[in-house]
């Protein structure tokens, strides 16, 4: 396998989710530090488009969005594994509420609470990004109505905390877990980006124990890598050799036509396009080819993505 890097920042919680991630795994990995707002040329010049953070490459494979990157991890490293009981598919279904509703709930909180105190043109990319094009008048509400969005994050907190009440170090017994990294992301952006964070989460003394745990895993071993380097290495390798059609697939999407992906909830924007050769329940992948990288997959989940067909 070529060397995993980690195109991130340090203060970006999803990135941390995924560096939980590669600790879980004791994994070497080379960290790109990558600019906190757009533009991000040097990411997007892998991408095609898609500038979120993290990305993970491979190679000259690119894995968007930290549920496709925990997903590829799983697939070439499955021990030790980031599934250790029988519930895989309940799990996949709750980390789909942690990585939607309940992220968004803790953005929410983190951005209402600093209110004028963030900076005019980090607010106007992540409100644009989180909360829509009427992203003002959303950080407006979501200021006034803290108390509110605190309470909606309280109940959640207390079921993990029930969950870990019986002396388990994480959230599934005695191995850690995708599910942890996934938790912790949340607890991690509330502790260090809510300045009531702390008192908050005190409450939770089984929270506040396994929190500890967590952070104990690391993030497995890292080096830095310049983004000039990383895509070196993309241009320096061929993409992994993915073909696959789904006769069940809803769209009727085939291999070898062209299609254009984009998160499903921005309104199109950060569009990545290239010619479909994987599709499935779980994931899309659209072969790019650049002028200076030669081919490149990018690797998308298929939930949470749209894809739209090109005339």
């Amino acid at each position: 396998m070529s060397q995993i890097i980690l195109h991130n920042y340090p203060q970006s919680p999803v990135a941390e989710k995924a560096r939980i991630a590669l600790g879980i795994k004791n994994l070497a990995w080379s960290s790109v530090e990558i600019p906190r707002l757009p533009p991000k040329p040097m990411l997007t010049k892998l991408t095609g488009g898609y500038r979120r953070t993290p990305v993970m490459q491979i190679g000259a494979d690119i894995y968007c969005d930290s549920s496709c990157i925990l997903a590829e991890l799983e697939r070439r490293v499955p021990s030790p594994t980031f599934f250790p009981t029988s519930d895989t598919g309940l799990v996949m279904g709750l980390s789909r509420w942690i990585d939607g509703p309940m992220f968004d709930l803790t953005v929410k909180i983190v951005l209402g609470s600093a209110g004028d105190d963030l900076p005019k043109d980090f607010a106007e990319d992540r409100g644009r990004l989180y909360l829509g094009a009427d992203w003002a008048e959303g950080l407006k509400k979501a200021h006034e109505n803290l108390p509110h969005l605190a309470s909606q994050m309280r109940g959640p907190m207390s079921w993990f905390n029930s969950q870990l009440s019986d002396g388990r170090r994480f959230l599934l017994g005695e191995n850690p877990a995708a599910l942890d990294a996934q938790v912790y992301h949340l607890v991690w952006f509330l502790r260090g980006r809510w300045t009531q964070g702390p008192e908050f989460l005190s409450e939770f003394p089984f929270l506040e124990k396994w929190d500890a745990n967590v952070k104990q895993i690391g993030h497995g071993q890292v080096s830095d890598l310049s983004a000039e380097e990383a895509i070196k290495q993309a241009s320096e390798c061929e993409p992994l050799g993915l073909q696959h059609d789904d006769k069940n697939d809803p769209q009727g999407l085939a291999v070898g036509t062209p299609v254009v992906v984009s998160p499903d909830l921005d309104g199109g924007e950060q569009p990545v396009e290239g010619t479909l050769v994987y599709a499935n329940s779980d994931r899309l992948v659209v072969r790019r080819n650049d002028p200076d990288l030669g081919s490149i997959n990018v690797h998308f989940p298929r939930i949470g993505y749209r894809a739209k067909v090109l005339d």
